[in-house]
């Protein structure tokens, strides 16, 4: 084994730079567990089991039109895993950003009067979509 001898030891085990869509996919990941744990969490409060049996929905009563849109809005941040590795450099950018803010806005609207660990898990998915943006915002061009 040849060893480089203008390499120092803490050089020896620094990280790698991580590539800005697999930071962005991450964080997308991070936010679709945030949705799907908070959904979850949402399950114990109680009546909230009553009120699904008896027709309730997300949105109002229960509908095929209600449960698509749930279904779309969620599906995003899912697919966004995905699209933030595979897009063009400038597609997949705006998309973040826009999509990131929108989700920003969408869960602080939804946070009047939340239980507690709504509100936990809406901070951070709030904090989490700021990242999102700040990074695709930030994201370094091609060749710099």
């Amino acid at each position: 084994m040849q060893v480089d001898v203008n390499t120092t030891p803490s050089s020896l085990h620094a990280d790698p730079p991580i590539p800005r869509r697999l930071q962005l996919s991450a964080m997308w990941a991070s936010l679709t567990f945030c949705y799907l744990y908070g959904d979850y969490f949402g399950l114990y409060k109680p009546g909230k089991l009553d009120r699904m049996l008896d027709g309730g929905g997300p949105m109002g009563p229960a509908s095929q039109g209600s449960l698509l849109v749930v279904a779309l809005l969620l599906v995003v941040p899912g697919l966004m895993v995905f699209l933030s590795l595979l897009l063009p450099r400038s597609t997949a950018r705006w998309l973040n950003i826009g999509l990131a803010l929108f989700y920003a806005v969408f869960v602080a609207i939804t946070m009047p009067g939340a239980w507690w660990f709504y509100l936990a898990y809406s901070s951070i998915e709030i904090v989490l979509c700021g990242l999102i943006a700040w990074f695709a915002w930030r994201w370094p061009r091609p060749g710099r």
